[in-house]
């Protein structure tokens, strides 16, 4: 515990590091053996950017004693949309990118295990029990065509709507905007009408009745000004009604051309803890988007856990499917389910 809050810090500090690195990228650049670009789908100043991606590039920086340059491309300034995100870092459009394991439907299946409904409590333990089961199973399966520097889940997700949202039945009729696969699944067989898009499409999407609600955690509230757009948020008791799984990749070849010694700075800044501190952080985040709409007045509406124990019903038919489906393609759907639960266990309260 003392080792993971050391390293918590490191990353934290490091975000000081990062504005003044980033702020000078032009001269860094000049000076470094290798400059690597690093690609993703939200604004610079998004919190996962600027908490958890910019320390983690002024961390390397700052290790590689300048011989690696990192360029942030925020809100996908190389092209493209979100979904293309993992190709880019597999074809070398970008060096390295952040994003969501589910825009690309049923291409990470062993990940989705994460974002079953009611399987999550805390972002750091499932976080740091998906690194593990990366390398258990998806390393060398479901990731091989790129380096994985760190997946991680965010805190619990939310229903933010128009109308208050209560029970099962209020979602009969909603169009609800869902991030993954799985997530669409769910919301689906909770009557609801699914409507799959990136997040940063969310704001448009709700301000034009595309949608009449989303499941997003607290932290990207703020920077999607959601909480301007509706006054409902729906939240769960204990385990949360999904959260969402992500990649953190960089481009094989790349990774592969760099001399030992900085391959040694990016592995020393990859793998379990860093996971674990990204899902802390995101979870950390989203405190500030809550309290800024409590304060606002907005309509924040917890469940206690008689009424969520309706929605669990509801939602065992999305777990089942999913289960079923795992099977039919050979990848034991209860086995990745008991082994996820138990890494989640292990990690738990550590």
């Amino acid at each position: 515990m003392i080792k993971n809050r050391r390293n918590i810090l490191k990353f934290a500090s490091a975000a000081a590091v990062a504005a003044l690195s980033f702020g000078l990228s032009g001269t860094s650049a000049q000076a470094a053996d290798v400059t690597l670009r690093m690609h993703q789908f939200l604004p610079a100043q998004a919190n996962v950017p600027k908490n958890v991606l910019l320390p983690w590039a002024a961390k390397v920086e700052e290790e590689s004693e300048g011989r690696i340059a990192i360029q942030h491309f925020p809100s996908m300034q190389l092209g493209g949309k979100p979904p293309e995100l993992i190709d880019q870092v597999i074809d070398g459009v970008a060096d390295i990118v952040w994003t969501v394991s589910g825009y690309t439907p049923g291409r990470f299946p062993r990940a989705e295990v994460f974002e079953l409904p009611f399987t999550m409590t805390d972002a750091e333990a499932m976080s740091k029990a998906y690194w593990d089961l990366a390398e258990e199973s998806m390393l060398d399966q479901d990731f091989k065509d790129f380096k994985v520097i760190g997946v991680w889940v965010h805190g619990p997700g939310v229903i933010h709507s128009k109308d208050p949202i209560t029970s099962v039945d209020d979602l009969n009729g909603v169009k609800l905007r869902a991030p993954t696969r799985v997530t669409n699944m769910l919301v689906k067989n909770l009557g609801a009408t699914p409507v799959g898009m990136p997040v940063p499409a969310i704001p448009e999407a709700l301000s034009k009745g595309v949608v009449d609600a989303t499941i997003i955690p607290w932290e990207v509230v703020g920077a999607l000004k959601v909480s301007e757009l509706v006054e409902n948020h729906t939240m769960f008791p204990n385990e949360a009604l999904y959260t969402t799984t992500f990649i953190f990749a960089m481009n094989k070849d790349r990774y592969n051309a760099l001399p030992d010694d900085l391959k040694a700075v990016i592995d020393a800044n990859s793998g379990l803890e860093f996971s674990g501190f990204a899902g802390k952080q995101m979870q950390a985040d989203d405190m500030p988007s809550y309290e800024a709409a409590k304060a606002a007045g907005n309509n924040i509406i917890t469940l206690s856990e008689e009424q969520a124990a309706e929605w669990k019903a509801a939602a065992e038919a999305t777990t089942a499917a999913w289960t079923a489906e795992m099977d039919e393609k050979g990848l034991d759907g209860t086995g990745l389910r008991k082994r996820a639960a138990e890494l989640i266990e292990k990690h738990s309260g550590n």
